[in-house]
């Protein structure tokens, strides 16, 4: 029987070797990791603002309240940190 590696098969090795690269490098740079999850998540709420608001908005304006709703998020949970253990900041 022939053992077959779907990992490899499916995955380009650039696409690995970029992977690898950004797992080892994330405990260093947090920031463009933050930034690059954000946008990969307003992938998916980009298109449902935009179809929640009818054809009002323009396609921009829809991504703009998407990523300012995760800044939102993001300065939501650092306050709740810095005010519940100010010790830490």
């Amino acid at each position: 029987m022939k053992i077959i590696n779907l990992q490899r098969r499916f995955l380009p090795a650039d696409l690995l070797k970029a992977i690898s690269f950004i797992w080892s490098q994330w405990r260093r740079q947090k920031l463009p990791l933050a930034i690059f999850i954000s946008l990969c998540l307003n992938l998916i709420t980009a298109p449902i603002v935009y179809a929640a608001a009818d054809g009002a908005l323009e396609r921009r304006s829809a991504w703009a309240i998407g990523i300012l709703g995760f800044i939102t998020l993001a300065l939501i949970i650092y306050l709740f940190f810095v005010i519940f253990q100010p010790e830490r900041f």
